[in-house]
């Protein structure tokens, strides 16, 4: 049985035990199961990890995937090889909009993937995939960042879980608890394969991306998710991506390079609400 990246995550993210949330009636998730229902959603996709799982992940360029930063370790807290990554947009019932494999990652570098799960890390869980080849646009339009966040807003939530694997699944409205010191937290329906997947708010026309999904747990019986405030990191996460050396070698799996400097270092980190 294929292990999704959130439970690769569980052994230090103790406040997900209860995040075992499925796909039901009443759950108010729509199945994105025909083409004609996918329209609009193709950027998102599932990020196969090798043997280890999967997340969600969604294209910000026609070559950029983001996602969770703990979705590039391995379950003993390793630098997930960018060879054994592969992104399939708008993956259902066995077919994608379109397959890529991935040639080089960055994860934010305060994240510390042998931290215990709480704020510091959830702050930071935020990774950069680039793709062997850029998926173009009249497949996949990738989706821009909303920078701005208020209290209450509606949300909503396009992601691949446990019980919902093989399809996308659209959560198209729920709420935005909180937000403060870099965290947002949202009552939306989450379980274990969400991490990464993005958390949307709708301007204009066209949904924009607020956060993405880091993990959760229980409040008096109710799920609650916890995202970062994304924009800074993305900027910072492009500016590591273009410190690194164009040309990884197959090994290279995640490197963290600062601008200015010639070494990387590997590694990333966890937090607590």
């Amino acid at each position: 049985m294929i292990r999704t990246c959130l439970h690769i995550a569980v052994v230090g993210l103790i406040g997900l035990t209860g995040l075992a949330t499925q796909a039901s009636a009443g759950s108010g998730l729509i199945r994105l199961t025909d083409r004609d229902d996918l329209f609009g959603w193709e950027a998102v996709g599932r990020i196969e990890i090798g043997d280890e799982g999967y997340c969600t992940g969604v294209l910000i360029a026609p070559h950029l995937v983001l996602t969770a930063a703990h979705c590039v370790y391995d379950h003993r807290q390793n630098a997930v090889d960018a060879a054994d990554l592969t992104f399939r947009a708008g993956l259902r019932d066995g077919t994608a909009i379109a397959d890529r494999s991935v040639v080089r990652v960055v994860a934010h570098d305060g994240y510390d993937p042998h931290r215990n799960y709480g704020a510091e890390n959830i702050r930071h869980d935020a990774a950069l995939l680039e793709l062997s080849e850029p998926i173009p646009t009249a497949l996949a339009s990738p989706f821009v960042l909303h920078k701005r966040t208020s209290n209450g807003q509606r949300v909503s939530v396009v992601s691949y879980g446990r019980g919902r694997d093989d399809a996308l699944s659209w959560q198209r409205d729920c709420g935005q608890l909180w937000q403060g010191r870099g965290l947002i937290a949202f009552d939306c329906n989450i379980t274990y394969g969400s991490s990464g997947a993005p958390v949307f708010v709708r301007e204009g026309s066209r949904a924009r991306i607020l956060t993405l999904v880091s993990g959760g747990n229980m409040d008096d019986g109710t799920p609650v998710a916890y995202g970062m405030d994304l924009a800074p990191l993305v900027g910072e996460l492009k500016r590591d991506l273009r410190a690194m050396p164009s040309a990884p070698t197959a090994s290279a799996g995640i490197r963290r390079v600062k601008v200015g400097q010639g070494d990387g270092a590997s590694g990333a980190k966890f937090a607590k609400p």
